[in-house]
C-alpha cells in the first residue's frame, strides 16, 4: 500500500459516496487506475463495507451511556452467552472485551435515562453479572469512524 492508497482511504472515510472520477482527481491519478485501487482495497478486505453515518440526535437517540461490565466468572459458556445477549440489543452499538479491572465495556445509545433503565433491566434479566457500572456521557468531545492511515505499510 502506498501514499495514493492511503489518500484514497482517507477520502473514502470522509465520504464513501465520492464518484471515482472525483476521487481520482483528488489523489492525482486517472479514473481507471483509481477504480482498480479501490476494488483491490475492497477485495483484500481493507475496505470492509460502505455505510451511512446517521446523526443519532436526529433519530432520537442522543443519550450515550458507557457500561463497565464485570463478569461473575471467566468461562467460555458465560462469555458466549454474553455475546449472544449483547447481539440482541440494538441499543448496544459497541461492545469490547478488555484487560484490567473491567472485563467488558459497552456503549449504549438511547433517547433518555428512562430508556437506558429499561435496557439495563432487560440486560440484567437475561444474564448474571458480578457488577455493572454506568457512566452517562456529558459531552462528545471527539467522534470519528475513520481510522488513521499513517501506520499503513
Amino acid at each position: 500500500m502506498d501514499a495514493v492508497d492511503r489518500k484514497i482511504l482517507d477520502l473514502l472515510q470522509q465520504d464513501a459516496t465520492l464518484p471515482v472520477a472525483e476521487l481520482a482527481e483528488q489523489v492525482g491519478i486517472s479514473a481507471a487506475p483509481c477504480w482498480r485501487r479501490v476494488k483491490k482495497l475492497e477485495d483484500s478486505g481493507v475496505i470492509r463495507r460502505r455505510v451511512a453515518l446517521v446523526d443519532r440526535r436526529k433519530v432520537n437517540v442522543p443519550t450515550t451511556v458507557f457500561v463497565a461490565v464485570k463478569a461473575p466468572r471467566h468461562a467460555a459458556d458465560w462469555s458466549d452467552a454474553f455475546r449472544r445477549v449483547v447481539a440482541g440489543f440494538p441499543e448496544i452499538v459497541e461492545a469490547w472485551r478488555l484487560t484490567g479491572e473491567i472485563d467488558y465495556l459497552l456503549r449504549i445509545v438511547v433517547p433518555d435515562i428512562e430508556a437506558y433503565d429499561a435496557v439495563y433491566q432487560r440486560l440484567i434479566a437475561k444474564l448474571d453479572f458480578s457488577n455493572l457500572s454506568s457512566s452517562i456521557a456529558m459531552e462528545e468531545m471527539k467522534y470519528t469512524t475513520a481510522v488513521p492511515t499513517i501506520y499503513v505499510t
